[in-house]
């Protein structure tokens, strides 16, 4: 029953500070490694017998192969992934601009079918107007207009 009671207090302030700061440095090297790997696989320069030698000098020896490797092709590391944020925000881009373009044409194809129900006498003039009206503010065509037979009750 002799046994020493071990508090939170019996741990040292600057052993605390010394065990949070390695628990950092070792969380901030996981993240530099994971970020290496991904790395090595973005780089299109490099060939494959490459990607497979630098993973393996990275498992292999691992805090040796993480500062060879910045060492080595750190600059380009920021270059990289400038270049794919730009290429997907460009690809983002293009999908806003098509999907935009869709939507236009999906208007104006809508108003040639209101159009075309008027001219055989499926609506009248005034449940044109309103179901064009709708199209051009954009409150769904589909929902409203898509069936315009339904708003004379025919």
């Amino acid at each position: 029953m002799n046994e020493p009671t071990y508090l939170a207090y019996d741990f040292p302030l600057l052993g605390a500070f010394w065990t949070m700061l390695v628990f950092f440095l070792w969380i901030m090297w996981f993240v530099l490694l994971f970020r290496i790997v991904v790395d090595v696989f973005r780089d299109d320069d490099l060939s494959g017998w490459a990607k497979a030698g630098w993973l393996a000098f990275c498992v292999v020896l691992p805090f040796l192969g993480v500062f060879v490797y910045v060492i080595a092709r750190g600059k380009n590391m920021g270059r990289r992934e400038i270049a794919q944020a730009r290429a997907q925000q460009d690809e983002f881009n293009a999908y806003i601009r098509e999907t935009a373009a869709d939507s236009r044409r999906s208007s104006v194809d809508e108003l040639a079918r209101l159009s075309e129900i008027r001219d055989r006498g499926a609506i009248t003039d005034e449940e044109f107007r309103r179901a064009k009206e709708l199209v051009l503010t954009g409150h769904g065509p589909a929902e409203h207009s898509g069936s315009p037979t339904h708003m004379s009750g025919r």
